[in-house]
């Protein structure tokens, strides 16, 4: 039986600022991302989707003491009762707050997660929920990190079939909360999947338009 999750098994990307651990977890193959300031040790968790005793024990190695969700949809919560029991915060939006067990903080659009010397700045992006949210994680000069959730994945938006979503509301955020925000190299991370640039979707969004999904 292997033993105890370590933090570099996970790690996606370090450098002199930031961590980012990524863990896959559950039958939809979530990503959960831990955003990590290396020089403080304040880190966050983006959605506790699933396995919580993978996450716990993350939580434990990283010292993550926040959750912040990306929307409410059962994929991406099933461990937030856990976390919550382990003293660990978490915060969504209001529209999707109901769809969580529970809950401690509401996210508002525009506003800031602090992380040690790290700043994530939150982005309101309704359309495959209606309170679906991006985080932002500027770093300077160096491309930012996007954490999408389920609104951008490469290749298109997320599903707006479900209860709640709305085709065009996802493609209007996309086009204006994310592309006329943040230029060609910014690093999209999504809630499912493999990782991409702004640049390799942008010029595909009239394509989508077109084919409605």
């Amino acid at each position: 039986m292997p033993g105890p999750a370590r933090a570099t098994e996970t790690l996606f990307h370090r450098d002199s600022h930031v961590e980012i651990h990524r863990l896959v977890v559950g039958p939809l193959d979530n990503n959960v991302w831990i955003v990590r300031c290396t020089e403080t040790g304040a880190a966050v968790l983006i959605d506790a989707a699933n396995e919580h005793g993978r996450l716990l024990e993350m939580c434990r190695v990283l010292g993550v003491d926040r959750v912040v969700e990306t929307h409410g949809h059962w994929d991406h919560i099933q461990a937030v009762p856990h976390l919550r029991a382990a003293g660990i915060s978490v915060a969504v939006e209001a529209n999707d707050a109901t769809l969580l067990p529970s809950y401690d903080q509401i996210l508002h659009d525009e506003s800031v997660v602090d992380l040690g010397r790290l700043r994530m700045r939150t982005l309101h992006t309704p359309g495959h929920t209606p309170g679906s949210m991006c985080f932002a994680l500027d770093r300077g000069d160096d491309p930012p990190f996007l954490f999408t959730g389920d609104t951008l994945f490469p290749g298109g938006p997320g599903n707006t079939a479900l209860p709640g979503g709305d085709f065009a509301t996802i493609i209007r955020s996309i086009d204006e909360r994310i592309f006329a925000a943040f230029a060609d190299t910014t690093l999209i991370l999504p809630g499912h999947g493999d990782t991409t640039v702004l640049a390799k979707e942008r010029p595909h969004l009239e394509e989508w338009v077109e084919r409605g999904w």
